[in-house]
């Protein structure tokens, strides 16, 4: 099977992490690093108090915020998920084909997308550039 007809036929839940780590968006600054760091991630969607998706968080992010404040010297004081999360957040469905979910990085210049639930409400996965890694190391192999 051809690269092109491989990643049209795969879907997303074949490759996502399932069960991703959230961030609340209430969440503080400092407590999103380390719980990123724990996890080894580079970012997480965020949900509200119901669960839903109302933005995703990364690495990049912190480091922005942080970069800004801290001419000011209050660095990540009083900042939570709220203050520099992406809102609008590129998505996708658990049965949208690998092929698509790689356009749409490439598109929005990501690297990760959020996978949702059937409602398209709560996420339930993700599927990152790490994830599409494998693939590609497997059809140079064949």
């Amino acid at each position: 099977m051809n690269e092109t007809a491989r990643w049209s036929t795969l879907l997303v839940k074949t490759l996502m992490t399932a069960d991703p780590v959230v961030i609340h968006i209430d969440t503080a600054a400092l407590e999103i690093a380390e719980t990123l760091a724990q996890a080894d991630i580079s970012g997480a969607p965020v949900v509200d108090g119901s669960g839903f998706l109302v933005g995703v968080v990364s690495q990049t992010d912190l480091v922005r915020v942080a970069a800004t404040r801290s001419g000011r010297g209050d660095g990540w004081q009083g900042m939570t998920a709220r203050h520099m999360m992406t809102r609008s957040p590129v998505t996708v469905r658990e049965d949208t084909s690998v092929a698509e979910a790689a356009r749409r990085m490439e598109r929005h210049g990501i690297h990760r997308v959020i996978v949702l639930d059937e409602d398209g409400a709560k996420p339930v996965g993700v599927i990152s550039m790490s994830d599409l890694l494998p693939l590609l190391v497997d059809e140079a192999v064949d």
